[in-house]
C-alpha cells in the first residue's frame, strides 16, 4: 500500500475456499468520524440476523479522535468485528482492506458516519433474489445533518423496485447515489477492482464502472442516511477546491466504458451537470464554509468546466459578493 490513492483498481482477490461465508458483510471503514459510529452501528445490529448470516467489521484507519476499538467493543458488545490500520493509508485504500476483509457475498460498504434504514438487508436481499443477474442494488435514501435530523431527499430512479433500465448512460452523467444506499455482490469487486483515482467521486467512478458491465437493481424504498457534516471528506475537499479538479478526472477515466458513439454527448452532459452543481454549491463555499475567495474560485471553475447560464450567473454573483465585501471591509 504504497500509494494512498490507487494508479488503477486494486485487485480484490477471491475468499479462500475454506472460509466461512455469510451471506451479508456490512463493512464500517472510519477515519474521525467517532461521534457518530455509535448511531452507524446501533442502525446494523438492530436489524443483526447473526453472525452465520452476517459479518460487521469496523476498519479503522488511525484515527485519532477517540478510542476507536473501545468504542466498538462497548457498543458491539462482541459482536462487531475490528481492525485498525498499522498506519494511516488515505479512504480508497481504507475501502481496499474492506473489500479485501468482507467474506460475505453482499458487501455494504457502510461509512461510519451514515447509517442503514430499517429493512435495508432484507429488502436488498429479496431484490438480489429476484434480479440475480443484478451486480448491485441502490435504494432511496434521505440526508441528515450532524444531530442525524432530516435534511433534504435523495434522488427517486423507479417509482417501484425493479432493474434500471438505461442506467449507465444516465449515472455516467452524475452522480444519483450516496454509498450508503448501495449493496455490492462481492464476486462484481473480485471481477472489477476496488475504488482508485480519486478521493472525490471514487465512489461515482465505481456505480459507472459496474453498470458497464451488470444490471443494476433498485428499490424506492428509503432505507439509507448519508450524513452531511463539516468533517467529512466531501465538506473538505469543498473548503479546499480539489473536488471539482477530482470530478474533472473521473469525467474522463469513465469515458472508456461507455458506448464509442454516446461518449462525446455523455462527457459533455456530464461536464454541464457537474458545472451548474459546483457553481450553485459556490453560495456554501461563501456562506457555510466563509470563504469568499474559494467561493469565487469556485464558481470560475465550474465556469470553465462548461460554460452555461447557471455558471455565468454565479461568476457574477460571486464576484459582486466578493466585491461588496471587500470594500466594506476597507471602509472599516
Amino acid at each position: 500500500m504504497n500509494e494512498q490513492i490507487p494508479s488503477k483498481p486494486p485487485v480484490i482477490p477471491s475468499v479462500a475456499p475454506d472460509v466461512h461465508r455469510p451471506l451479508w458483510s456490512v463493512m464500517i471503514p472510519t477515519y474521525n468520524c467517532s461521534r457518530y459510529l455509535a448511531a452507524t452501528l446501533q442502525s446494523v445490529l438492530m436489524q443483526d440476523p447473526g453472525p452465520g448470516l452476517m459479518q460487521i467489521e469496523v476498519v479503522d484507519d488511525c484515527s485519532t479522535d477517540a478510542d476507536v476499538a473501545a468504542l466498538v467493543a462497548t457498543i458491539g458488545k462482541g459482536r462487531v468485528e475490528f481492525y485498525r490500520q498499522p498506519e494511516n493509508c488515505g479512504s480508497p485504500r481504507n475501502f481496499e482492506t474492506c473489500l479485501n476483509r468482507a467474506r460475505g457475498k453482499l458487501i455494504h460498504l457502510l461509512h461510519g458516519d451514515d447509517m442503514a434504514g430499517d429493512g435495508l438487508y432484507t429488502a436488498t436481499a429479496a431484490l438480489f433474489e429476484q434480479y440475480p443477474e443484478a451486480g448491485a442494488v441502490c435504494t432511496g435514501y434521505t440526508y441528515i445533518d450532524e444531530d442525524g435530523n432530516f435534511v433534504w431527499p435523495g434522488n427517486t430512479l423507479l417509482p417501484a423496485p425493479g432493474i434500471i433500465s438505461n442506467w449507465l448512460p444516465t449515472i455516467a452523467t452524475q452522480q444519483k447515489l450516496q454509498p450508503p444506499a448501495v449493496v455490492v455482490k462481492r464476486a462484481v469487486y473480485e471481477h472489477l477492482g476496488g475504488f482508485f483515482g480519486i478521493h472525490y467521486g471514487e465512489d461515482w467512478e465505481m456505480w459507472v464502472r459496474i453498470a458497464a458491465h451488470y444490471p443494476v437493481a433498485y428499490t424506492p424504498q428509503t432505507l439509507a442516511a448519508y450524513r452531511v457534516h463539516t468533517n467529512n471528506i466531501t465538506s473538505r475537499y469543498f473548503q479546499s477546491g480539489q473536488h471539482i479538479k477530482d470530478i474533472k478526472k473521473v469525467i474522463n477515466i469513465i469515458q472508456p466504458y461507455l458506448p464509442a458513439q454516446q461518449q462525446r454527448q455523455l462527457k459533455r452532459t456530464a461536464q454541464r451537470n457537474w458545472s451548474r452543481y459546483f457553481a450553485r454549491t459556490s453560495d456554501m463555499a461563501y456562506h457555510k464554509y466563509n470563504r469568499p475567495r474559494q467561493a469565487l474560485e469556485q464558481a470560475l471553475q465550474a465556469f470553465w468546466l462548461h460554460q452555461n447560464k447557471v455558471t455565468v450567473y454565479f461568476v457574477f454573483k460571486m464576484l459582486l459578493k466578493v466585491l461588496i465585501r471587500y470594500k466594506q471591509g476597507a471602509q472599516r
